[in-house]
Formats: C-alpha cells, sequence, structure tokens
C-alpha cells in the first residue's frame, strides 16, 4: 500500500525550448506510512520547435524494454541499511522476495548472538528451548505469556535493526482476550511475528503424541482476536497460524483450519507434525499462494527435509526449533563429564572470555563509553 497523492500542477514556459512543471505534492497517508512533508517536484520536458524539421534515423532502433524482476533479493531487505522495525521487514521478506527464509531457534542471548554474528536473515525463539532454558521445565504448557514475552523481548532487542525474531506463541495463553492481549505485548516487545496454534489450553510439544486441539470455532476466534489486536495497533505483525489437528483429525479438517485462518486475516500458515515428505508437499499445493512456514525438528515426529527440498517444494519460511538447544545439551553435558572424570574442562585456546564477550557486544559497548568521553576502557581489556 502507498501513501495517496493530491496535487496542483502550475506550468510556466521558461524557454522556447523548454517547459518546467513545478508541482507541490501534499502525501496524504495511509495507516501503514508516516506523515510526510509537502515537497517540490520539478520535472523538465524538451518541447520542439515546430518551424524546424529534424530528420528521422531510421537506423536507429529503440533499447528493448528490459522486463522487471517483481522480487528483490532477500539480502537486500535483510541487509538495508535504512531503519525498519522487525516486523516491517519480515514482511517485505515474505512479500517483496521469493526465497526461502532460514531461521535458526534460539533460546536465549548467546544463541540469538551467535545466530547474528554468522548473519542468519531471520531467528525464531524456540517455546520449548525457552522453557527448558529459563525454567528447565518440559514443553509442557509451563511457560507461560510472561516468560515467553520478556524473552522474546529481549532477544528481539539485541540487535532492534537486525534479522527480525519470530516468536512462539502457544495457544494465545487463553480465549480471545488473551489472544489479543499476548499480540499487543509481543507487538510493543519488538516480535516481528509468532505462529499462534490450536491445541487446547493445556497443550505440549507438537512432536510428542496425546495432543488434543480444540473445536475449528474456538480456534478460529482466537486468530479473529489476533489479527484484530495486529490491527489495532497498525502493526506490520506477522500473523502465523498453526495446526496441530493432523495427529487426532486428520489432513483434511488441518487444511480446512488454515483456510479458515487465511480468511480471518492470517498471513502465513503451519501444518505442525508432516507425517511423510509427500504430505508436505502436498499442504503447499492445497494453500497455494498463501505462504507457508516449515517447522523442521530432527528425532521428531516428521521425517527430516532439507533447506533444498523445502525450497523446491514452495515453502517461504523454515525454523529449526532444536538447532541451538540440543547442541548445547551435547557439548554442555559432554564437557561436563571431561571435568567429573578428568578434572579440566578442555575449552580450545581460541575461546577466551573476551572472545565470548565481543560475541554479546563488547565493541560495542566499548564504542559507548569512549564516544561518550568515558576512559573506563583507555587501558585495553588484555
Amino acid at each position: 500500500m502507498t501513501p495517496s497523492i493530491v496535487s496542483n500542477s502550475v506550468s510556466k514556459l521558461e524557454t522556447d525550448s523548454s517547459i518546467v512543471f513545478e508541482t507541490t505534492a501534499d502525501a496524504i497517508c495511509s495507516q501503514f506510512y508516516s506523515p510526510m512533508k509537502p515537497v517540490t517536484l520539478v520535472n523538465t520536458h524538451e518541447v520542439s520547435d515546430p518551424m524546424v524539421s529534424q530528420p528521422e534515423d531510421l537506423s536507429v532502433k529503440p533499447p528493448a524494454k528490459a522486463i522487471p524482476d517483481p522480487f528483490l533479493q532477500l539480502s537486500h531487505i535483510a541487509f538495508n541499511s535504512e531503519p525498519m522495525s522487525g516486523a516491517k521487514k519480515l514482511r517485505k521478506m515474505l512479500f517483496d522476495t521469493n526465497e526461502l527464509i532460514i531461521c535458526p531457534g534460539v533460546y536465549d542471548g548467546l544463541s540469538a548472538r551467535t545466530a547474528i554474528e554468522l548473519g542468519f536473515d531471520a531467528m525464531y525463539m524456540t517455546g520449548a528451548g525457552t522453557t527448558a532454558s529459563r525454567l528447565g521445565q518440559p514443553d509442557l504448557a509451563i511457560a507461560q505469556l510472561h516468560e515467553m514475552r520478556e524473552n522474546a523481548e529481549m532477544i528481539a532487542n539485541l540487535d532492534p535493526f537486525g534479522p527480525p525474531l519470530i516468536a512462539d506463541m502457544d495457544t494465545g495463553y487463553g480465549g480471545p482476550i488473551m489472544a489479543a492481549r499476548t499480540v499487543e505485548q509481543y507487538i510493543r516487545a519488538g516480535v516481528a511475528g509468532a505462529h499462534l496454534e490450536d491445541q487446547v489450553l493445556t497443550k505440549r510439544c507438537g512432536h510428542l503424541s496425546g495432543k488434543k486441539v480444540v473445536a475449528r470455532e474456538e480456534y478460529i476466534s482466537r486468530i479473529r482476536a489476533a489479527h484484530a489486536a495486529r490491527e489495532r495497533l497498525r502493526s506490520d505483525f506477522v500473523l502465523i497460524a498453526r495446526t496441530d489437528a493432523l495427529q487426532t483429525l486428520g489432513y483434511d479438517e488441518c487444511i480446512a483450519r488454515l483456510r479458515a485462518a487465511r480468511e480471518e486475516g492470517a498471513d502465513v500458515g503451519l501444518l505442525e507434525g508432516f507425517s511423510s515428505k509427500e504430505q508436505a508437499a502436498r499442504a503447499v499445493a492445497d494453500l497455494a499462494p498463501w505462504p507457508l512456514l516449515l517447522n523442521s525438528v530432527e528425532n521428531g515426529a516428521s521425517p527430516i527435509i532439507t533447506v533444498d527440498e523445502a525450497r523446491k517444494m514452495g515453502f517461504r519460511i523454515m525454523i529449526f526449533s532444536f538447532a541451538t538447544i540440543a547442541p548445547a545439551y551435547t557439548a554442555i553435558r559432554e564437557t561436563l563429564t571431561r571435568l567429573k572424570t578428568e578434572g579440566i574442562v578442555g575449552t580450545p585456546r581460541e575461546i577466551t572470555p573476551v572472545k565470548l564477550f565481543e560475541v554479546c557486544g563488547l565493541k560495542h559497548s566499548i564504542e559507548v563509553d569512549t564516544n561518550a568521553g568515558g576512559s573506563s576502557f583507555a587501558g585495553g581489556l588484555s
């Protein structure tokens, strides 16, 4: 959507061979654009003298018009120097490009900083990882809005103009009122988008058996409330509709629920727990051209689908929920086992305290102090 333009034009004959048009344009702003000041636009056009004949050069052919590529490159948006909110950046990635957006699952500040260091275009805050790291508990609806929003806000604001953050918001933590409240708090926290699911409030990880879902009408009321909250705040927040109904109600009901969510304003669909690669590809085709998100959980309920396979199927977003929490557990356990059995930690020589602090923004902190006239780091750190 672009601002409407209302203009009053005044033309003036500047010379015998040119006309200058001066236009004062007042921009009328839509709800998605900030107010703009009136600007003067000047266009100069050459006017031929009708009394002088112009020879026609038949040997010169007009250049062929290039067909513009309707899509931008993902990197153009991800690393654009123009400041924009995470929500706006994510929306542009979705609808101004046709590339697959890869989101590693992060669960705390260090895992998020590492994803930023490696240049990922976007990130995903995993609910399972948040529950495990912050509470030391399994993903069984134990973490609620407070814990989830607080963690998402911290991650999203490590680099406010960096990779946009998609977050888990489970069931919305209640009925329509709580679903709306969750969206509002996520938007104010700087979260770019989130997925809202149809499990009962006593939900569980999407890759566990025994899941139960609410009636379709109740689920759609959550989506409707979430969309209305986003519109009230005039936000570009990306609303992702997730269904966990495959396990109990089957594929057709999942597609029906996602179509209903799409009609109520959801931007993206997520069918959790595909039983086969063929089923995943079928979902993309059945809901096209609506963008779908694929949740990749290795050793979970679904077969492993690689990035290249997901791209060929037509998925637009791919999240890796356990990409950092699972290897973190493995590394921590191996290190503590070494400490217990050998009496040493065995940290690689290149992983110094300074290196870890640099990953976490040490250089920026030093710049802030130095530019403000401080001298805390005048003697260096090593």
